[in-house]
């Protein structure tokens, strides 16, 4: 599998450490179509990568940029990958399909195809003195065997172990540069060995084995071909040993348990650790022992394990590596630029919040594996409102121990970035670190008139907002946001208050409305908004009809009615969707006026309400009706409760 069970429950319960970890340092990353790798292969000839996908059987092909070429697809959890010397033709053990095929690294088409045997299973592979040999089946029934490509045809050979009884299919290495040499490592078990075989008699010779604690991740040839640096076993064991006696040559310390390993044609190795606690998996040691690993952060992820994705460029240049993708159908494929030169990592820590024009400390570290030395320069810029490009403010050294800090009087307030730059120099990475300090401002004077105010439905209203002091900034905004969703927040005017810090505006209210004004503030004021609330009432009346005849009295106009007419009382009221009026009768009686009846009609969509009144009233008796608009109670809330005319009628015999 591509993750274990484990390794995912793992990478949850430390996700708070993931998520403080430092950045990945890759010059370049892309996702490529890998979804199970097993092998890689870099063609320095061609500028190409071939990626084996045990799990999609196929073959992914990309450039030194991770841009895919092709893909070979039909090679049923194809494994091992191996070059010919001459980088013309590339080999693949085809697990599923019982065979190796030969691949041309010029046309990317099939050549040829070398069946091994029914269920011989081949999944390791390494091209030596004119053979294919191959590691085969499955645990204790693993074997090694050849493909002589040396004669006319072909011929397939197995059972070469000499004397050793694998535990595993053997992981297989060879290099031009010592022919006759073929390396095996027996990886699945604890006590499997690394065995060194003499092959110049066409028959393998164990010539040199010796257990080195099994469980090989990964392997890789010095460039003479005399010595081989294994990853594994275990955890922090990355060893080098002569393949003439096997003895240890050199350690190279990691954190981790180390999963792939590739050595460079000067002999720089590189290798990936699992990296459980997300604190660097990536590896470059130089030639010279006395120099301490360059590591990098390349994934938040586990590595990848269980196949080899860590490889130098032909020329030593780059150093690329997968590691886990976005989803299961995906990996990471990752180039770093200048792989022998140390990560360096910088860090700025400015104070959350500060005073203007007071003096604040900006603090930081600048760290690598190789410590920089004190008085190391560091440019810093500070970016603020004044200075939205950036202002230099020159350099500043560092510190003892890889510390350093500096102080500033910023000029002006709001959001103050302070970005701190390293160069880089010959042996170590550039970087930039930055942070950002909410630096006060004055709060500016600014008011609104009209708050809490009501007015006749269509008034022309002036609103009059004033700005107090500030630093250059002297523009206003003011917007006007009417009651009800079909009536946006708008912006009615802008501009520069005049030399009384005034800006007005007149507004045709129709509806209750939030009018705001807005200062967006400058370097020394900071930005503050101020609203007033405002109602505008409903344009209402109420016609009388059927009345045959009006007077004067009782202080107001009466409409006279016969008994035997109904009233017809019709409402016109300022329309909105779904709104009602109230109709209010109210009877004088005793020296007083009584409600008699309340009862809400709804409107039509032109605003009108006709309401008869029916039944058999009394004779000589003052009545009175009125319509309304409650805000809530008639239906909406875009407008201030309005009260309509009181209109006044008796009956008669």
């Amino acid at each position: 599998m591509r993750t274990l069970t484990a390794a995912t429950a793992l990478a949850v319960l430390f996700g708070s450490v993931v998520l403080a970890a430092v950045p990945a340092s890759a010059d370049a990353s892309r996702p490529i179509a890998v979804s199970g790798p097993s092998d890689t292969v870099v063609d320095g000839v061609h500028q190409r990568l071939f990626f084996s996908d045990r799990y999609l059987d196929k073959i992914v092909v990309t450039d030194y940029a991770g841009r895919p070429v092709t893909t070979l697809t039909g090679l049923p959890q194809v494994r091992d990958l191996d070059l010919s010397p001459d980088s013309k033709t590339l080999y693949a053990a085809v697990y599923g399909a019982d065979k190796i095929v030969a691949i041309d690294t010029a046309t990317l088409k099939q050549t040829a195809e070398y069946p091994t045997g029914a269920n011989t299973t081949p999944s390791r592979v390494a091209y030596a003195d004119g053979k294919l040999w191959f590691g085969y089946g499955d645990q204790w029934e693993s074997g090694l065997g050849s493909v002589d490509l040396t004669g006319e045809t072909p011929t397939v050979t197995l059972d070469l172990a000499a004397g050793h009884d694998f535990a595993t299919p053997p992981d297989l290495y060879a290099d031009p540069d010592n022919p006759g040499t073929l390396l095996a490592l027996d990886p699945g078990i604890s006590s499997g060995p690394i065995v060194v075989y003499d092959i110049s008699s066409g028959t393998p010779v164990i010539r040199v084995t010796e257990n080195k604690g099994g469980f090989y991740h990964d392997a890789a040839l010095t460039p003479d071909g005399q010595n081989v640096v294994v990853a594994g076993p275990g955890n922090r064991a990355l060893t080098e040993y002569r393949l003439s006696d096997l003895q240890q040559v050199r350690t190279f310390p990691v954190a981790s348990e180390p999963e792939t390993v590739s050595v460079a044609p000067d002999g720089t190795v590189a290798a990936t650790v699992l990296d459980t606690d997300d604190l660097g998996d990536t590896y470059v040691f130089s030639t010279d022992p006395a120099r301490p690993a360059s590591v990098r952060n390349m994934s938040h992820n586990w590595m990848l394990w269980g196949g080899h994705a860590t490889n130098w460029s032909a020329d030593g240049g780059k150093l690329f590596l997968l590691t886990e993708g976005g989803d299961n159908d995906s990996s990471t494929f990752n180039v770093v630029d200048e792989p022998r030169k140390y990560a360096t990592t910088l860090k700025a820590d400015t104070p959350a919040t500060a005073t203007r024009a007071k003096s604040l400390t900006v603090k930081g570290s600048l760290k690598a594996t190789l410590a920089l030395p004190a008085g190391t320069p560091l440019t810093v810029v500070r970016t603020d409102m004044e200075s939205p490009n950036g202002k230099s403010l020159g350099t500043r050294p560092l510190g003892t121990g890889g510390a350093f800090s500096f102080t500033d009087t910023p000029p002006a307030g709001g959001k103050v970035k302070y970005t701190v730059t390293y160069a880089g120099d010959a042996s170590h990475t550039p970087a930039t670190a930055s942070d950002t300090v909410e630096v006060s401002r004055a709060t500016p004077t600014l008011t609104l008139n009209n708050n809490g105010k009501v007015y006749s439905y269509g008034a022309d209203v002036k609103f009059t907002a004033h700005l107090g002091s500030t630093y250059k900034n002297r523009k206003v905004e003011i917007w006007a946001d009417p009651y009800g969703s079909d009536k946006p927040n708008t912006l009615v005017k802008s501009g520069n208050v005049d030399s009384s810090g005034n800006l007005s505006v007149t507004l045709d209210l129709k509806r209750d409305a939030t009018v705001t004004v807005k200062f967006a503030g400058d370097a020394r004021y900071g930005s503050r908004s101020v609203a007033s609330k405002v109602g505008a009432r409903v344009s209402v009346s109420t016609a009388v009809g059927k009345y045959y005849t009006t007077r004067s009295v009782y202080g107001h106009t009466y409409y006279y009615f016969h008994q035997s007419t109904d009233p017809v009382f019709t409402t016109t009221m300022t329309a909105y969707p779904g709104r009602k009026q109230r109709l209010q009768m109210q009877a004088y009686s005793q020296g007083s006026w009584a409600t008699t009846g309340t009862q809400y009609f709804t409107l039509s969509s032109s605003g009108k309400s006709q309401v008869t009144v029916t039944g058999t009233p009394p004779k000589n008796v003052r009545f009175r009706v009125r319509d309304s608009y409650i805000n809530g109670s008639s239906g909406d809330t875009v407008n201030s409760t309005t009260d309509g005319a009181w209109k006044y009628f008796l009956f008669t015999g």
